[in-house]
Formats: C-alpha cells, structure tokens, sequence
C-alpha cells in the first residue's frame, strides 16, 4: 500500500512539506507501542534522513524505543557523526549493527531460482540474514528509511536492500554483492529488475511479510553548484513506493550523455567518504560514461582506508583492484577470497577493466599503497589548487589554460552514461 507520494522533477520539498508528508502516513498506518528505525548511516547523509528521523523522534517519543543505522559492512557510526547526522535525537537509542555477529537467517532463496536470475552465472542458494532485533517480536512498527537512487549492487538502491543488506550478515552480504559483480553492474545500474533486486524480493514476498515494515523512500538532487534538493518522497510497505521513486530518480539522478567523456574529475567529500570501498563510487557511478583510454581523477582528502572492516581493508590491499576475469580465478583458487565474496565483488567493482585510466589523490594513503592496489597516484595538495571544488560547477567545465573536464561533486548522487553504453 502506498500511504504517501509527492515529488516531480523540479519539485522542490521543503521541511514542513516533509513533515506533513511522514506525520500523514503515520497517522495512516495506525496506533504503535513500540517503533524501531532504520536508517542510512553518515556516508549516505545526503538522503534527507537526519531530518526524517528527527521527526519522527518528535512524533512518537519514547515509543521511537531503538534505531539501528542500516550499517551492511561499515563502520558504526560515531558519536559526532550521530550527533551531525541526528542532531536532538537521544544517543542512548541507537544501536549498532554488527554484522558477524547480530544476524540470525530467517530462509533461504533457492539455488535454482538464483541460478535463473542471473543466467546461470551463479549456482548458490542465497540465505535471507537479518539483524535479530527485526524478528525479536518487541515492535509494531519498523521504519525503513533510504534513499533511491542508481546502485552497483541491486541496481537501484533503496527498499529492501535497506533490509537485507543493511542489516544483514556475512554470508547474505558477500553472496548477493558477487551475485552482482559475476552478473555486471553495467548490465544492471539504473534499472529496478536485477537479479540481486529479485532475490531481495523473493525474500521479503516469502519470509518477512510478517514484519511490520513502512519505508520511507526519499530522491534527492543537486543543482549545479552542488546543492541539495529534496525532489521526492515516496513512502509504502510494498514494491510500489519503491517503484515510483525509482520512476522519479531515473529523472533526477541519471544524466545521459550525447558522447563519452574523455576526462572526469570527481570530488569525495572527507567527512562522508574515508575509503575507496565508498569512494569508489567515483568508478561504479561513471564507468559507463568514460570514454575508452580517458582518464578518471579522484580528489580524495579524505580517504586514509581501502575498507570500512579491517579483513576486508587488508584484502583489498593483497589483491588489488584488477580485471575481472582474473579476480574470478583468484575466487576460484583461494578460499580465503572465497570466503569474503562481498570483497571479491569489491574488487570487480573498482576496476577499469584495463579500458580507462583512474589516478587518485588521496589525503592519507601514500603512493605506494594505491600504486599496489593498480590505481595511478597524485599529490592532493597540489591537484586541489587547479581542480579546485569551490570554483568548478557540475557538468562540463573549461579551465582558463583551456582543458575541458567533466566534474562531479557527489558520485553518490548520481549516474553518468554514454547513450550507447545503456541499452534499456
């Protein structure tokens, strides 16, 4: 049922419109005792959800009893980073989703349903893992709340990827990010009927229709300058809301280009993104724009990590973000990559496939480091003087020594593509 839709392409959605918006389908849905959130953590800030769970922490009270940030495989937050985020709401609500440990697995997906899904690419039955505070029984209502936009992974994020993902476990994480990587994120970024997005929903239809969620589903935009908009809020407890809000996101965050691009300079800002595991939004999110030889600057401040968890940092750094048929063999041959598909995928994800060129200016990691993951090194200090953020606009820019760029602010935002790339 959807309890609330609002949004266009130039819609511009102000405090009191999202307030109204949230209050209405509360009220919609009915009476609560107990309410458990789920929201994005600090890297995905941008979602509008700081101030979608302030209101709702006035609506409801004490009877808001838990908040479980939606954390997958990264780091808890921190407190400033609450307090940023969730500023007023009561830091003894939140909870931390640990997830090696806090996961308990309500069903299985079938080994031949996935097998069909993905064209017979990946032969392994997918176990539905979910934090064990959503099946503790305790709440009437769990508030699901994200962003929509494109997304390597399933294709387009949001919905139940929130769920599944966001509060899954080990074994879920890793098989359903290499169900994506093995599929190819290029046959599937921007699109709502993915195999790993099918996956998620034979979950939910079959084991967790009993759990009492509402999402809250939200399309945000930037103006050329960068700026936040808030184009759309879509809020349900079934695939319609998240169906129309990926309607409206195809509208606002996808950017279709006449030409591929020959060079892309991208901004990571350094208080959302702190390794190349979120950084390399900056790859997934442009790939299919870049022309063939071009070349992908990375202005990194920030990032001082090659991933959120330490295992999965230290695998980064012995295997490198290589081709991908080579990655395939290294699963195939060694169970230690076997074992954390989620970082295989990872690996996948963050290669040029040897077709463009990706040279990063980080703050912290030194060059040998990036150099002996296969990316190109640049000094920051230095590139920040003449791809300065503050001076260069979204889009095409032409420098006064006459280069011409593409800049992107926020890679999170977005999907870029050469027409010919994307075939729908």
């Amino acid at each position: 049922m959807l309890y609330y839709q609002k949004g266009s392409e130039t819609s511009l959605i102000g405090k009191q419109d999202l307030e109204e918006g949230i209050i209405t389908a509360l009220e919609n849905w009915g009476e609560t005792k107990n309410v458990l959130a789920i929201p994005p953590d600090y890297t995905r800030s941008h979602s509008f959800a700081g101030l979608i769970i302030q209101i709702a922490d006035r609506y409801f009270g004490k009877r808001l009893t838990d908040i479980l940030p939606a954390l997958g495989t990264h780091a808890a937050m921190t407190l400033p980073e609450i307090n940023t985020m969730y500023q007023g709401v009561d830091i003894n609500k939140f909870r931390i989703h640990k997830w090696r440990e806090d996961v308990v697995t309500i069903g299985e997906v079938p080994e031949e349903f996935v097998k069909n899904v993905s064209d017979g690419i990946i032969s392994y039955g997918w176990p539905a893992q979910l934090n064990k505070l959503l099946i503790s029984g305790k709440y009437d209502l769990i508030l699901s709340v994200g962003q929509v936009v494109p997304h390597e992974v399933t294709g387009m994020a949001g919905y139940n990827k929130n769920i599944f993902i966001g509060t899954g476990g080990k074994d879920s994480i890793n098989k359903s990010h290499f169900l994506g990587a093995a599929y190819g994120m290029e046959k599937m970024m921007g699109r709502t009927d993915t195999p790993v997005r099918k996956v998620l929903n034979y979950a939910s239809d079959n084991f967790a229709a009993d759990i009492p969620l509402l999402h809250i589903l939200t399309v945000v935009g930037t103006d050329t300058a960068g700026h936040l908009k808030l184009r759309g809020l879509f809020i349900g407890d079934d695939m319609e809301c998240f169906l129309k809000a990926s309607e409206l996101s195809l509208k606002v965050n996808f950017r279709m280009l006449d030409k591929p691009l020959s060079k892309v300079v991208v901004y990571l800002d350094p208080d959302e993104y702190k390794s190349t595991w979120l950084g390399n939004k900056s790859i997934y999110r442009t790939r299919m724009a870049l022309a063939d030889n071009g070349e992908l600057v990375v202005l990194a401040p920030g990032v001082r990590m090659f991933g959120e968890d330490r295992e999965i940092d230290r695998l980064i750094r012995k295997y490198g973000y290589a081709n991908t048929p080579k990655i395939l063999k290294w699963v195939e041959q060694d169970e230690e990559l076997k074992a954390n598909l989620s970082a295989a995928a990872h690996l996948i994800h963050g290669s040029s496939e040897g077709r463009f060129n990706v040279t990063y200016y980080p703050g912290y990691l030194t060059k040998e480091e990036i150099q002996k993951v296969h990316y190109q090194y640049g000094d920051i200090r230095k590139i920040i003087q003449k791809y300065d953020p503050e001076k260069l606009k979204n889009g095409f820019n032409v420098l006064p020594d006459g280069e011409e760029l593409f800049y992107i602010s926020n890679p999170g935002l977005g999907l870029w593509t050469w027409k010919k790339r994307f075939e729908r």
